[in-house]
């Protein structure tokens, strides 16, 4: 197949919805990347243990989990999606995307890993955090940004259920750290005793203002 009989191929809008899997594919996997290797980078260096060859493969396992299972569940949820919608005679319904959502989170982020976990908590995180009344406003967006374009303009929370939700949270999550600490996530639970218990400990002013001790 030559250039201009690929391009035809793939700008077929009898292929769109076939092409749009492997494209979500390859979006999941890079998105993957570009989130977890810098938070694993940094992670490895303030908290990891072990020489550089260790902490880099685990920086390469959380990284390769990531990209790996963002791929795997945005081609997945497409497909039932696309299935979904030819079961239906070609029309899509509104129980589409939470079904495909349901079946593809289950197989993809179903297994409790530590890199899993956060990924759910985060979107945990999100869900709970839309039912906070919305603000009269949508955010500002710059004109590069997807929103502007968009017909659906996403409206920040209102700021006083906001502050309440944060102080909820916040008072929530420190009393867990001090009486439950066994329940919160590694992750966020080395990042708070960095910031909470290290810090009260120092033997000389090297570890006082340099590192810990």
């Amino acid at each position: 197949m030559d250039i201009s009989g690929f391009e035809n191929f793939i700008l077929n809008p009898a292929f769109h919805d076939y092409l749009a899997i492997l494209k979500g594919a390859r979006n999941g996997f890079v998105y993957g990347v570009k989130v977890r290797f810098p938070h694993a980078l940094v992670m490895s260096i303030l908290f990891g243990r072990g020489d550089i060859k260790t902490r880099f493969k685990i920086i390469y396992r959380a990284t390769k989990q990531h990209a790996l299972n963002l791929a795997k569940f945005v081609s997945l949820y497409k497909t039932l999606l696309l299935l979904q919608k030819k079961a239906n005679g070609g029309k899509e319904r509104s129980a589409d995307t939470f079904i495909a959502g349901l079946i593809g989170g289950f197989l993809v982020f179903g297994e409790r890993t530590a890199v899993n976990e956060q990924i759910v908590l985060y979107v945990i995180a999100r869900v709970v955090a839309s039912f906070i009344p919305r603000a009269g406003s949508p955010y500002s967006a710059s004109p590069q940004s997807p929103r502007a374009t968009s017909s659906v303009k996403p409206i920040p929370p209102n700021s006083q259920y906001f502050a309440v939700l944060a102080a909820v949270s916040w008072g929530a999550v420190m009393w867990l750290f001090k009486e439950r600490g066994e329940t919160i996530q590694p992750g966020m639970f080395n990042s708070m005793t960095y910031l909470y218990r290290d810090s009260e400990v120092w033997k000389n002013l090297k570890t006082l203002l340099w590192h810990n001790t």
